[in-house]
């Protein structure tokens, strides 16, 4: 059985452009022969639509989008793709006169099946899971066992995502569906990138392939089919794979990718495939994993958001200029500019490394200094609030860096980026409405130590050795520098961060974060959406 994998970007709510995309796609993977195409979970209306879903003009829409979808896909091999359903007529509440009853979710996360330009519900997701960034029970109902379809002389069992993950359930979908003589499984799944993420997927494909009736270690064949690109703090990294008797071959990582697989005949390598091992895993190391997350994060904020530029304040310090080299990266040199706004209390050398910075990168870059502004805010605050002696003032320039800023971005169009990196989030070192400010936050999942291991990396030919060895300072007041050993707090406290433990500078910093910007998530507990601390507590 030959099935083409259609590892695809769309952007959600754009349905007209995702059907474009995706018939695009089938069109070019027919070409390959294939038996079935497959397409990842929800590429329809894009993942993760959230509460668009509770718009009832978007959900008709999305249905007719599907619809229209598998009728020009007339004249083409099956194909498989995500999307929604509604639920059953059987199934309607004593809520139903009411347009939306947000408690009782109406809708199903489906695999639809487009055959001879009509659709049906192929499979329909059965685990929802609802833990860090995933809510997904708040939009859909738990789906019913369907059997596997006839496609290609095979019978093939169809998860979605969660489905295909190992856990403590008395049938889990995937045994449920080799019980039914499942001969090979096809998983469409959004499932987003955390370092380390395709060990585990491809550790529950293992679990789940292993025959359950077999006295021998035969498994039968698991294709995985994911999303790739990003929807605003989810970068998803692709990499979908094919596991069977042959070993594991994965696509290409964050980028879109056409590719046939033969099932029962051994994987045909296409050249866009990287067999897997334990220690390479479709990219050389970590860091250039890191980087291309990163990078593909920040380029579709801008692409998908119709933003062109982006500005970005240019320190003299590591995390301005990773930032910096990062943006370079993902929009283009000509597209980027840094602003360096040196104080009072800046060293010479700071300008001076953020100037060469950028013409080592070929970007724009401007200086504004400071001191009329911080002379002014001086003479008005005056009395007492300038003369204080605490960090009111250190602040109030923060804030003024912010006002030239954005200033750039208003005048000019764009996006600002922000520049802060997580241990200063998690500690509070950080300016409410001054350094935090900015729409993206590439590096605030990043602790400090990884921000320059990072920036080893992928600034190594542009970023000054200054840069890297001048101690971390705010430039706020003289001879500034950051109070913390970052060496030893970053580490205690990420792990508080992804142990959800307490600590009083998390507490009193809590209502920072929740003003923060949108922070892209490569870790397993971010800052953002999967991250629902109160403010108020005790």
């Amino acid at each position: 059985m030959r099935i083409a994998i259609c590892q695809v970007n769309p952007t959600i709510a754009d349905l007209a452009g995702n059907v474009s995309l995706c018939l695009e796609a089938a069109r070019k993977a027919a070409n390959l022969a294939p038996d079935l195409i497959v397409f990842p979970e929800m590429v329809i209306p894009g993942y993760p639509p959230r509460d668009l879903l509770y718009d009832d003009d978007f959900v008709t829409a999305t249905l007719a989008a599907s619809s229209d979808f598998a009728a020009q896909c007339e004249g083409l091999p099956p194909v498989l793709f995500g999307s929604i359903a509604t639920k059953d007529e059987g199934q309607k509440t004593k809520d139903e006169g009411r347009k939306t009853n947000r408690l009782l979710p109406r809708l199903l996360n489906v695999a639809c099946l487009a055959r001879h330009g009509k659709m049906s519900i192929a499979a329909e997701k059965r685990l929802l899971p609802i833990y860090d960034v995933f809510y997904e029970p708040r939009w859909f109902r738990p789906g019913a066992f369907r059997p596997p379809l006839e496609i290609g002389g095979q019978k093939v069992g169809i998860l979605i995502c969660e489905d295909l993950w190992d856990q403590d359930y008395d049938i889990h979908p995937a045994a449920e569906l080799k019980a039914a003589g499942a001969e090979v499984l096809v998983c469409l799944s959004a499932s987003p990138y955390r370092q380390g993420i395709l060990e585990k997927r491809i550790a529950q494909a293992e679990r789940a392939a292993v025959s359950i009736n077999s006295t021998s270690a035969s498994n039968i064949p698991v294709v995985f089919v994911n999303l790739v690109g990003a929807n605003d703090e989810l970068i998803f990294d692709g990499r979908s794979f094919v596991l069977d008797g042959n070993g594991c071959h994965c696509e290409a990582g964050f980028a879109e990718a056409i590719s046939i697989v033969t099932i029962g005949g051994g994987t045909k390598d296409e050249g866009r495939r990287t067999k897997l091992s334990s220690s390479v895993l479709g990219l050389s190391s970590a860091m250039e994993e890191l980087t291309c997350a990163l990078t593909l994060g920040i380029r579709d904020f801008a692409r998908k958001n119709g933003l062109k530029r982006a500005f970005l304040g240019v320190s003299g310090g590591i995390d301005s200029a990773l930032a910096l080299v990062l943006a370079v990266k993902a929009l283009g040199a000509e597209n980027v500019t840094g602003v360096a706004i040196p104080s009072r209390f800046s060293d010479p050398r700071s300008a001076e490394s953020a100037r060469e910075l950028c013409q080592n990168l070929g970007c724009g870059f401007e200086v504004v200094p400071l001191e009329p502004l911080h002379v002014a805010a001086e003479a008005l605050l005056n009395r007492p609030i300038a003369q204080s002696e605490n960090p009111t003032m250190e602040n109030v320039q923060a804030r003024l860096r912010m006002l030239i800023l954005m200033s750039y971005v208003n005048a000019f169009g764009g996006f600002l980026i922000n520049t802060s990196n997580k241990t200063e989030l998690a500690l509070g070192y950080s300016t409410l409405y001054g350094d935090m400010a900015g729409a993206l936050c590439p590096l605030a999942d990043l602790t400090k130590p990884q921000v320059y291991a990072l920036a080893r990396f992928v600034g190594r030919d542009s970023i000054s050795p200054y840069i890297f060895e001048r101690p971390p300072s705010a430039e706020l007041k003289p001879a500034q520098v950051d109070p913390f050993d970052y060496d030893q707090i970053s580490p205690e406290i990420e792990a508080l961060v992804q142990a959800d433990g307490a600590h009083p500078a998390l507490k009193r910093s809590e209502h920072k974060r929740w003003q923060f910007g949108i922070v892209l998530k490569i870790s397993e507990r971010a800052f953002g959406t999967g991250r629902m601390m109160p403010v108020t507590k005790r």
